[in-house]
C-alpha cells in the first residue's frame, strides 16, 4: 500500500496503477523528504513529478507545503490514477487553507518538457528501470532551462544503472543507495568564471 507519509494528508492511502509502475518504498520516500525538509526546499515550492506513476512523490511534496505540483506520465492509466489521487489529497486540505495547484499531464516527459514554460524548484525523475540512459540524458538536457536557481533534481534508478550522464548545467550533489534503488541528487552547476 502506498500512502502519504506526513503533512496535511498524512496517512492517506493512494491508488497505484495496476501495472507498469514501481512505487517508491515508504523507507525511500521518508529519506527523500527528511532530506528535503532539512534543506527547507518544500515550503512554497513548484514541483514537477516526471514519470509520476501514482504521483506519490509529487503529492507528498504537496502535502508538506509545496505551492504547486505537476504530475506527468505518458500512460493514460497512470494519469487517471494520478487524477484520482490528486482529488483525494486536495480533499484533505483543512478548511481555510490555500488550495495548492495540482495538474496531471498524460504525455511523454520529453514532449512535455519541450512545450513547457514552467520553472520548478524541485523535480522528481523516476523513469522506468528500462528507460535508456541516452533518453534520460536528453530529458536532463531539456530540464535545465526549466529549473529555478536553487532547484533540486532527484533521480531514482535501479542500483545496477550507471550514474546519469549529467547535462551541461547540472552537477551531481550526492547519491545514496537503498537496496535495489539508488537516488541521485543534482543541482544547477555554478559557472566559475
Amino acid at each position: 500500500m502506498t500512502r502519504i507519509i506526513a503533512g496535511f494528508a498524512g496517512s492517506l492511502s493512494l491508488e497505484v496503477p495496476g501495472t507498469g509502475t514501481r512505487p517508491t518504498s515508504d523507507r525511500v520516500r521518508e529519506a527523500i523528504f527528511s532530506a528535503l525538509e532539512s534543506r527547507d526546499v518544500l515550503a512554497g515550492a513548484h514541483v514537477a513529478d516526471l514519470f509520476a506513476g501514482s504521483g506519490a512523490l509529487g503529492l507528498e511534496a504537496l502535502s508538506r507545503g509545496a505551492a504547486s505540483v505537476v504530475l506527468v506520465d505518458r500512460a493514460r492509466a497512470a494519469a487517471a490514477v494520478c487524477r484520482r489521487n490528486v482529488a483525494r489529497v486536495t480533499a484533505a486540505i483543512p478548511k481555510g487553507h490555500t488550495v495548492p495547484r495540482a495538474d496531471v499531464v498524460a504525455q511523454g516527459v520529453p514532449t512535455f518538457l519541450e512545450g513547457s514554460a514552467a520553472i520548478w524548484d524541485l523535480v522528481f525523475l523516476d523513469p522506468p528501470y528500462d528507460f535508456a540512459e541516452a533518453e534520460l540524458a536528453d530529458v536532463l538536457k531539456a530540464l535545465v532551462p526549466r529549473l529555478a536557481p536553487d532547484a533540486v533534481v532527484l533521480i531514482e534508478r535501479d542500483s545496477r544503472s550507471p550514474e546519469p550522464a549529467w547535462s551541461a548545467g547540472l552537477a551531481l550533489e550526492r547519491s545514496k543507495r537503498y537496496g535495489d534503488t539508488t537516488l541521485w541528487w543534482a543541482r544547477l552547476s555554478v559557472d566559475e568564471d
